[in-house]
């Protein structure tokens, strides 16, 4: 039995994509549920329901700190990522140059690399140079881990451009940078947005960089990775990998729209001039 354009169907296929989802979400759900468990054990049937854990977070100084550590690296890596991002895919979707495609290998590299091989090289650099570790140095770790996502977000921005918006700044008597700041800029502006939220989010979500990186100064990941040593503090963990779990899915579903409007807004300019 086929469906349109010759596919066959299948009866099964939706059961196995949603057992295929199931496996992969299934452990990520025990966690907000575990948090609103009235028991510091994690285990069935639940002790009642409760907010206490999500409260007792606001009087923990340690994962404020930690907190605002977190904010300060995902804002700048966010931010750098981006701006060496849009240089990078600029140059890569607009002109040719020997060593284009070793260098886009490069830049890509690593999302293939082990991390935690990434991170000890770093160290080790770091160590060598005598650089002292703090924010600093998990901000250029975590640039060179965010940067090919910010990449994969802006090339397919630069790629839907119509460069022929250009032509018409330029000949109109436009600089070359007045063109770039007036035209490309508003015109790739949601993949910059969505380059931005992904950037965030992954520095956010990030651990291995920031554990061999951060010295005495801990990202949320690290103090979460201190606090499982305590039984006691589970509960509290529980509801902070929660509220960062919900931070994540939101950023990157906020991400996801702004970059699929900005893909039919080019799709119906493309139209119309065509």
């Amino acid at each position: 039995m086929s469906g349109r354009h010759g596919i066959p169907k299948s009866r099964w296929l939706p059961a196995y994509v949603g057992l295929y989802l199931l496996f992969l979400y299934f452990p990520i759900l025990l966690l907000p549920i575990f948090s609103f468990n009235n028991a510091s054990t994690t285990t069935f049937p639940l002790a009642g329901f409760t907010t206490k854990w999500y409260a007792s977070l606001w009087g923990n100084s340690a994962m404020l700190e930690a907190a605002r550590n977190s904010l300060i690296v995902g804002i700048c890596v966010a931010l750098f990522s981006t701006i060496l991002g849009i240089c990078a895919a600029r140059a890569l979707t607009r002109y040719r140059f020997r060593g284009k495609k070793p260098a886009t290998g490069l830049i890509m590299a690593p999302l293939f690399l082990p991390e935690i091989i990434v991170a000890v090289s770093l160290l080790m650099v770091l160590l060598q140079l005598g650089i002292e570790l703090s924010l600093v140095t998990v901000i250029l770790g975590q640039v060179i881990f965010c940067l090919p996502y910010a990449m994969s977000v802006l090339i397919s921005g630069f790629d839907g451009f119509d460069r022929s918006l250009e032509e018409a700044s330029l000949d109109l008597g436009e600089t070359a940078i007045g063109t770039f700041r007036r035209v490309t800029l508003p015109v790739v502006a949601p993949a910059i947005i969505s380059s931005l939220l992904v950037s965030f989010t992954v520095s956010l979500d990030e651990f291995i960089l920031a554990f061999f990186l951060s010295g005495t100064e801990p990202t949320l990941p690290v103090y979460i990775w201190g606090q499982l040593r305590f039984a006691a503090k589970l509960p509290g963990v529980l509801a902070l990998g929660s509220l960062m779990l919900l931070i994540s899915i939101l950023l990157l579903t906020l991400s996801e729209i702004i970059r699929r409007r900005a893909e039919h807004r080019l799709r119906a300019q493309g139209a119309q001039h065509a």
